[in-house]
């Protein structure tokens, strides 16, 4: 319930008072109160004869209300009529008319709804049937359809008058809609020319040709009774002058004949409405509809404007192509002078529309229903407002209030009743009555009054669920009288919540502004008045939000592409919140290549009709949050269409197109492609492009071309396909505009020159009967041009000419109508011959062991007869110096272009004999070569040996063989040979080096030491240094001795009794401890193991038998206990370059004495080598031997 406090109206000194209204709150329905109409009939009740009329009346109250009727002002018995009932505990009556007349009910009622406290009223309905019902039911019982029947003469009128065709449809209630349509009932089409009023008539501003027809046809749709009626067809026949007077005797006797007078274009005047003002009345709320039609030729166009102010932006709409003006709910600002302009090229005209804004009575301040408890003070008020100013009338239970019994309490003042010191009897419905010459309002208020102990109306415990940030309403709904005062309390908390962030609202409900987690728990609100109080509790729960955190973005696909839009939503962990995707603000459609997962939608193979807005939307059953993106899909463009050929000139043309649809990717140009089909047939050839901006292209064109032009459009997706071909267009054929090009002259023979060029195309070409005009002279010779014409050709020869002389060339176009501008001329030279002169005063420079510099002196350019292409050395090895016997000779060849003089010869041999000799050349060829010139190379350090074996290994001694270096590069002074042991850990001992003298091929190395493995390095040498070298690997063999000795064990039979009764107490003791573990028992043996771990026991290293630390990329470092010589032979790269180059050892390869020769490599060369000493010692121990 709502306290306000209010002041009295008028009179003397100003009184405070308490007013008690009541809104959205009713009074208990079990508690005492008079009525209250909850649902009447309109006040206009348009009624459907064919069924039966139905007036509602409801009401409420306590005890029940009882209902009556009025009819007309008169008491309605319900009793005596027996097609009259009403609805049990209601006042709504029903009226069966079947068979009956709906006239004799026709009227106006009003209900009346009464109990010990009060009597309220209902409205005047004023019941009345569809006027169009009487229309059908007269104009059928004539026999005649529902259009009266009438003569619709043929209309004749003459091109560019104006004409109106009428409708004047029967008067309905409500009125019908009109419309017009021919035969087919396809709608007329309407334009600016042509348009219906709001009167149904069809208004043409100025007939065409084109509107002739019989066929004009209005309808008239009732929709009230959803009856639709037509009147008989129009028939229109519009007429040139040159038609007239070959028709108008035909027409003469039955037709209308608009205008006999030529009809040409004139100013505007108006069709409706008339003169030149005119007034128009408006309701408040109501819609204002203002037309103007203007005839006129050309059709003149309609504009509004509003004298006294601007039309009102939201509420203004133009229909009918300009011709109304509306304005829906209308206030009192839209009165005023209203101006429409009719105008074309020939002048204009306006007309005036005063609009006058009236209104029926509308509520200021309703009046509602009081409670009071005894002896308190109320008001009820009733403030309206209308045009022109209504009046106000009271009444207190259906009587008017100067006409109820008195009573001390109740004072009238004007718009407002004051009530003070109220008893329990005062009690009744109350009447304002608003009236003016539009209409009247009618309201009930009753007053009660009532001693009621408070009650809460809220449901007990009801839980309130808010999400944080928003405002939560605690609602306490009570009802007492006098009125309860409110008061919260939160949890356990004695203390009234009131203030910040608290608000108390005038009905009870608690509001916290802005909710947050420290608000959730229990509320208490409790109701008091005089007479008692009453409690109620509330739970209060604060979620987090719903916020979608990734939020689908704008996409760009291509067709036929996937783009997957992303969803992420975070929630109050106590919702679980359902995902939902709209497209355009409806359903995803239903099609397999949507698919929405847990935080995306993805969409492949995409179409076009993909395109639109996505909307992700997270729902739980407090909030939601959405994000929408939008996605565009692109395409290569549509063909442009309508391709039109104008302003055709003899080189120009004008093609026009219209762009085919872009599909969202603009066009960024178009190519314009043209198909010659006089001289290429279904060619199609680029002739230039213009900007998407442009659909147009200004095209230069050549003679006697039969041209078609096509067009392409360009987008970031790419190409469209071609447009059609535009029509064929010709040119005139001419003289040719240009000359061959690339015009060349050199001659292929010492006494020739040939002219080639490259031939026009035909486009090229201008006209038929193509052919070539050749001019040639000698240059700087006064001599006259010589020519000859020739026929499409590329080519022509002049024999007879100098060798290599320069000639002046020309090459002119011509045909069937003339000759092409003069050629500029080129210089082309007449066949070379080779060259007759070698070079002279050749000189040789030897740099070092592999390079030498030649020079020579240039041949003169008369000599060269052709273009001087470069020279040529030509030289060979002859033989090695210290080899005097000769080889097959191979010559090789170095280039060098231009007038170069000199040049260097790489990748010489050591210590060789070289010859050469130097030559010019032309195009032609080689000229004669210079005098041979001889050169040697001094020596080189040589390559590594050809190969390095090892022979007969003995206890302590082998012999090492080897074959001289493929490349000796000079005069070998002898060989160096150094050797190093390897222990079983892999380790190098101390290098040996010994210098063999260069005549020797193999060496034996004595005093060695048994079963051991040692790693030799040998190169040879020159004068100049050491060469590349070669290493190899060899084990000696060991002591036969013990190696009997160890047979002799291992073949003893006590030997192998005793390995075979260990081998068996092993089995046994595996077998009992497999026993014990499977009964769940301990090994002690393995009890006193894990406890007293023997630290003997430790993984093998460097006794293991293996040689970890030796590998591949150490193969040539010295190793643990080595020393690197002196002469740093002992290299990595040295050693592999001596493999690489001569290839002589390979790993894993034995030389013909079984000696092991190859780098060693990690434990595959250590099983190499063991392999190796088991050929020398085949005893079953002598493998066991290596590891001591």
């Amino acid at each position: 319930m709502l306290r306000k406090r209010c002041l009295t109206p008028g009179g003397a000194p100003l009184i405070l008072l308490v007013c008690h209204l009541i809104t959205a709150l009713d009074v208990p329905l079990d508690l005492q109160q008079p009525p209250t109409l909850t649902h009447q009939s309109p006040k206009d009740y348009i009624v459907d004869p064919r069924e039966n009329i139905v007036i509602q009346c409801e009401a409420k109250g306590k005890p029940t209300p009882n209902f009556s009727w009025t009819r007309n002002g008169t008491h309605f018995d319900i009793e005596k009529d027996a097609r009259v009932t009403m609805k049990p505990n209601s006042g709504t009556l029903l009226i069966d008319i079947t068979g009956g007349k709906v006239e004799a009910y026709e009227g106006v009622y009003q209900c009346t709804a009464r109990n010990e406290h009060g009597t309220a009223i209902s409205n005047n309905i004023v019941i009345r049937q569809s006027n169009i019902f009487l229309i059908i039911k007269f104009i059928y019982l004539e026999g005649s359809p529902l259009w009266s029947k009438e003569r619709v003469d043929p209309i004749l009128i003459q091109e560019g008058n104006s004409l109106i065709l009428e409708c004047r449809p029967p008067v309905g209630l409500p009125p019908p809609i009109i419309f017009w349509m021919d035969n087919y009932f396809q709608r007329l089409t309407q334009s600016e020319r042509v348009s219906q009023g709001l009167n149904g008539d069809l208004y043409f501003s100025n007939v065409r040709t084109e509107d002739t027809r019989n066929d004009y046809i209005c309808y008239a749709r009732f929709n009230h009774t959803q009856t639709i009626q037509q009147k008989q067809p129009i028939s229109v026949k519009v007429l040139s002058m040159d038609a007239i007077n070959e028709t108008i005797a035909a027409f003469l006797n039955d037709t209308e004949f608009y205008s006999d007078s030529p009809a040409g274009e004139r100013r505007p005047t108006f069709m409706i409405p008339k003169g030149q003002t005119s007034n128009k009345l408006v309701l408040r709320g109501h819609m204002l509809k203002l037309e103007c039609i203007a005839e006129g030729l050309p059709t003149p166009e309609i504009h509004w404007r509003k004298e006294s102010g601007e039309l009102p932006n939201k509420r203004t709409f133009h229909e009918n192509f300009q011709k109304t003006l509306k304005i829906i709910d209308v206030t009192e600002a839209d009165a005023g002078l209203y101006r429409c302009i009719a105008q074309n090229s020939l002048g204009s005209v306006h007309h005036i529309i005063n609009v006058t804004v009236m209104a029926s009575p509308y509520w200021i301040t309703e009046p509602k229903n009081l409670v009071l408890a005894p002896k308190e003070t109320g008001i009820l008020i009733c403030r309206a407002n209308g045009s022109p100013d209504p009046s106000i009338t009271w009444l207190m239970n259906g009587i008017p209030i100067e006409n109820s019994p008195k009573d001390l309490s109740r004072k009238v003042e004007g718009d407002s009743i004051i009530f003070s010191d109220v008893q329990t009897g005062s009690s009744a419905v109350y009447q304002c009555n608003v009236s003016n010459e539009f209409g009247y309002l009618l309201a009930n208020a009753f007053l009660n009054v009532l001693a009621e102990p408070p009650r809460i109306l809220t449901p007990t415990n009801q839980m309130y669920q808010v999400i944080m940030n928003n405002r939560a309403l605690l609602d306490c709904a009570s009802f007492g009288s006098p009125i309860p005062k409110i008061n919260w309390f939160k949890d356990d908390q004695t203390s009234i919540l009131d203030g910040d962030p608290y608000v108390i609202h005038d009905n009870g409900t608690l509001e916290i502004h802005v909710a947050q987690k420290d608000n959730n728990g229990k509320y208490t609100c409790i109701a008091m008045n005089d007479l008692g109080k009453a409690e109620n509790r509330v739970q209060l729960e604060v979620k987090d939000p719903t916020r979608i955190i990734k939020q689908p973005e704008y996409r760009v696909v291509q067709v036929a592409g996937k783009v997957i839009f992303e969803c992420k939503v975070k929630h109050d962990p106590t919702f679980t919140p359902t995902i939902m995707w709209l497209k355009n603000n409806e359903e995803l459609p239903d099609d397999e290549r949507f698919i929405v997962g847990e935080d995306s939608l993805t969409i492949g193979e995409v179409t076009e009709i993909d395109e639109g807005t996505y909307t992700c939307i997270a729902n739980t059953s407090l909030d939601k949050d959405s994000a929408s993106a939008e996605l565009t899909v692109v395409d290569r463009p549509d063909p442009s269409t309508d391709l039109e050929l104008t302003d055709e000139r003899e080189r120009s043309i004008h093609l026009t197109w219209t762009p085919g649809f872009d599909h969202n990717s603009i066009i960024q140009k178009y190519i314009v492609e043209y198909e010659d089909g006089l001289h290429e047939p279904g060619v199609w050839h680029y002739l230039t492009e213009v900007p998407g901006t442009k659909t147009n292209a200004h095209l230069k064109l050549s003679p006697h071309v039969l041209y078609s032009f096509r067009v392409v459009s360009v987008n970031e997706v790419g190409r469209s396909q071609p447009s059609y071909p535009s029509r064929q267009y010709q040119t005139a054929p001419a003289a040719p505009d240009e000359n061959p090009s690339k015009v060349e002259g050199a001659g292929n023979e010492p006494d020739n020159l040939v002219i080639t060029w490259e031939t026009l195309t035909g486009i090229q070409s201008n006209g038929p009967g193509l052919q070539y005009k050749v001019h040639w002279r000698q240059k700087d010779v006064d001599d006259d041009w010589t020519s000859v014409t020739v026929a499409n050709v590329s080519k022509y020869i002049v024999s007879g000419t100098q060798t290599f002389v320069p000639y002046e060339i020309k090459v002119q176009a011509l045909n069937d109508l003339g000759i092409a501008p003069e050629p500029s001329a080129v210089v082309g030279y007449s066949g070379e011959d080779l060259p007759m002169a070698a070079p002279g005063n050749v000189r040789v420079r030897v740099e070092n062991s592999t390079l030498a510099e030649v020079q020579w002196e240039p041949v003169s350019p008369k000599s060269v007869r052709g273009h001087q292409k470069g020279y040529k050395i030509y030289y060979w090895k002859e033989r090695s110096v210290f080899k005097r016997s000769r080889r097959h000779v191979e010559k090789k060849i170095l280039t060098f272009s231009g007038d170069k003089t000199h040049g260097k010869l790489p990748g010489l041999e050591p210590f060789s004999l070289y010859k050469l000799n130097v030559r010019v050349f032309n195009g032609k060829g080689e000229g004669p070569p210079s005098p041979d010139e001889q050169f040697e190379t001094p020596e080189g350090v040589p390559s590594a040996p050809a190969f390095l074996k090892i022979l007969n290994p003995m206890l302590d001694s082998l012999t090492l063989e080897w074959g001289a270096p493929s490349h000796r590069n000079g005069l070998l002074t002898g060989y160096t040979l150094e050797y190093q042991p390897i222990n079983n850990t892999h380790e190098l001992g101390p290098l040996v080096k010994i210098i063999i003298p260069a005549n020797e091929t193999n060496w034996t190395l004595k005093n060695l030491n048994y079963s051991t493995r040692y790693k030799f390095y040998f190169h040879a040498q020159t004068s100049k240094g050491p060469g590349n070298i070669i290493t190899e690997e060899a084990v000696t063999i060991m002591d036969e001795a013990m190696a009997s000795r160890q047979v002799d064990i291992a073949t003893q039979g006590w030997f192998i009794g005793l390995m075979c009764a260990i081998a068996l107490l092993i089995l046994v003791l595996l077998i009992f401890c497999f026993v014990k573990r499977n009964k769940g028992g301990k090994y002690p043996v393995k009890e006193k193991e894990d406890a007293h771990p023997d630290p003997e026991i430790q993984p093998m290293k460097d006794d293991d038998g293996t040689f970890g630390e030796y590998s591949d990329t150490e193969d040539h470092k010295p190793l643990k206990g080595s020393r690197t010589p002196s002469n740093g032979t002992v290299k990595k790269e040295d050693s592999d370059d001596s493999l690489v180059d001569y290839g002589e050892g390979g790993d894993g390869q034995f030389n013909e004495d079984g000696s092991f020769i190859g780098q060693y490599s990690g434990k595959k060369e250590k099983e190499t080598a063991e392999g190796n000493e088991s050929s020398e010692a085949p005893s079953p121990v002598n493998a066991m031997n290596s590891f001591v």
